[in-house]
């Protein structure tokens, strides 16, 4: 079993001093990258409430990280459960300025309250022909948290990280590109189905933190989206 990290924040700013290889294949490559549009995503572990985790602790029970469910009328990842974030704006001074303050304006969390760590490498959602900057981040103090906008978001919630880390709840997706069928890491917590890019990204990262123990990729689910 993988030790408990003793300061995850630490973990998570040291994670993005050195970076990592997303290690994903050609599927994720944009076919045109001078067109893409740039964003920024929160990526907020910490405490979000009092209520622990359900699943036997590879972490803290009380390490969350933030998600939302995206409204089902949106055009592009309709009904997708995706971290806070958005596009760049010309007044944002950076990737990180830009996750927070999406953040702020999707959950209505103080931004006060929110202790950025650093950036991780760039990763290509070609679907929506976004480059996306994950901004990994803690909280300083406890800050309230709805859906702010609902036809953007219809819900805001925390989910315990070891929950995501039960082998229970891990499983992958598949999908047909050309010829070729990807696979790719998803998550089930509470009756949700997290898959896709924010999959990915808690994947990897959890690959990288030696935070995931082992669990069986060859389980299929299928998104309804």
């Amino acid at each position: 079993m993988t030790a408990v990290p003793a300061d995850p924040r630490s973990e998570l700013a040291a994670l993005c001093r050195r970076g990592l290889d997303w290690g994903t294949d050609i599927t994720r490559v944009l076919p045109n990258s001078s067109t893409a549009r740039r964003a920024a995503v929160l990526v907020l572990f910490g405490v979000l409430d009092s209520v622990p985790a359900r699943s036997a602790s590879l972490v803290a029970p009380d390490l969350d990280v933030l998600l939302l469910r995206r409204a089902a009328t949106l055009g592009s990842h309709p009904g997708q459960i995706a971290f806070p974030g958005g596009r760049l704006e010309a007044t944002d001074a950076g990737p990180v300025a830009a996750a927070v303050r999406e953040a702020a304006e999707e959950t209505g969390l103080d931004p006060a309250a929110i202790d950025p760590l650093g950036t991780l490498p760039d990763l290509a959602v070609p679907v929506s022909n976004h480059v996306v900057t994950p901004v990994p981040a803690g909280w300083t103090h406890p800050s309230e948290v709805a859906a702010v906008d609902h036809d953007e978001t219809v819900e805001v919630f925390r989910v315990p990280v070891a929950d995501l880390l039960e082998p229970a709840n891990r499983s992958s997706t598949l999908h047909r590109v050309g010829h070729r069928t990807v696979r790719a890491p998803a998550f089930t917590v509470g009756g949700r189905l997290v898959w896709g890019f924010t999959a990915i990204v808690l994947s990897r990262m959890f690959d990288e933190l030696g935070w995931a123990g082992s669990w069986d990729a060859s389980r299929v689910v299928h998104p309804d989206s």
